[in-house]
């Protein structure tokens, strides 16, 4: 495998199925819901052999009509693609309420038919080589196989012409490691990983707030799970108008705050870890919002800026 272009070297893509997990929730807008499914489907490389969409709760009528609809437009694009033979099987798992997203993606994995699993949300964009990147890094000989994978994301926005910011993370090892223990090592919306390793840690933490994401990697950290992320911007990030403004507050600080108390307490951080982060998180989430979205750019800037050039 090749961290560094995120590619197998074996020519074994086409034998390696794989579902695609993705949740939808009122909230949602219909027309993005279908961008980001044919982004992560027909317009792979390398498409799922399953999809999974996890309704959480009732949803408007829009979501509902592109739900309904959602077979028969596959099958379309597919066709239209010269790839009807590469048309992944379709399942919608509805929930009758709305349980939150660590639940709705347990849920989902019930119902994903392969061990490899990728996720994706349902208003971001995946670039077409992005399955074929991550996927194969996922199998391979036991010292060759890792059990999470990420990548880059790329802020974008549909009032945005250029593209934006690339949030950058380390690519594995002992400074991914280190970077856990102050920040998510991987971007959610990104990743792939094994299924029978996530349910050997209890899957998704349900009930503990926001961070069911981080606190998942932390268990798999700590049961001896191998991370990565290929440095390529995979998915592009919809970074709306209020986005920044739902990254502060105090709500999401003292779920933050729960977090890091729940590290400290497995032992995934050290007590000096424990108060630099909390401080650290203080400061961010209850900044003003815009002064936070400015020093968030700063530093994502600055840490590409710092990122050694690889030949």
């Amino acid at each position: 495998m090749d961290i560094q272009t995120g590619s197998a070297t074996d020519g074994t893509q086409a034998s390696l199925p794989f579902s695609l997990l993705m949740p939808v929730y009122a909230g949602d807008r219909a027309d993005y819901v279908r961008k980001a499914l044919l982004s992560n489907t027909v317009e792979q490389n390398l498409p799922p052999s399953q999809v999974v969409l996890v309704q959480d709760g009732p949803v408007g009528s829009g979501i509902a009509q592109l739900l309904d609809s959602l077979p028969a437009m596959l099958t379309e694009q597919f066709i239209a693609a010269g790839r009807a033979d590469k048309q992944p099987e379709l399942e919608i798992v509805r929930l009758p309420h709305n349980a939150g997203l660590a639940k709705a993606l347990n849920q989902g994995l019930r119902h994903c038919g392969y061990d490899l699993v990728a996720r994706a949300d349902s208003d971001d964009i995946s670039m077409p080589e992005r399955f074929e990147a991550i996927v194969p890094l996922l199998t391979g000989s036991a010292g060759n196989r890792f059990d999470v994978v990420g990548s880059f994301i790329q802020e974008f926005s549909d009032e945005q012409d250029d593209p934006g910011q690339v949030r950058e993370l380390p690519t594995g090892g002992a400074e991914l490691e280190a970077f856990a223990r102050l920040r998510s090592p991987l971007h959610h919306p990104s990743v792939a990983f094994r299924r029978s390793v996530v349910a050997s840690v209890g899957g998704y933490p349900e009930g503990q707030g926001r961070f069911e994401d981080y606190l998942l990697w932390e268990r798999m950290i700590l049961a001896g799970a191998r991370l990565c992320n290929v440095p390529l911007p995979l998915v592009l990030y919809r970074v709306d108008a209020g986005a920044y403004e739902r990254r502060g507050g105090l709500p999401m600080f003292i779920d933050e705050l729960r977090m890091q108390n729940r590290f400290r307490s497995d032992g995934f951080t050290t007590a000096p870890q424990f108060v630099r982060n909390v401080c650290i998180r203080a400061l961010y989430r209850l900044l003003p919002t815009p002064v936070r979205t400015v020093g968030y750019r700063c530093l994502t800037g600055l840490r590409h800026a710092l990122r050694p050039v690889r030949e």
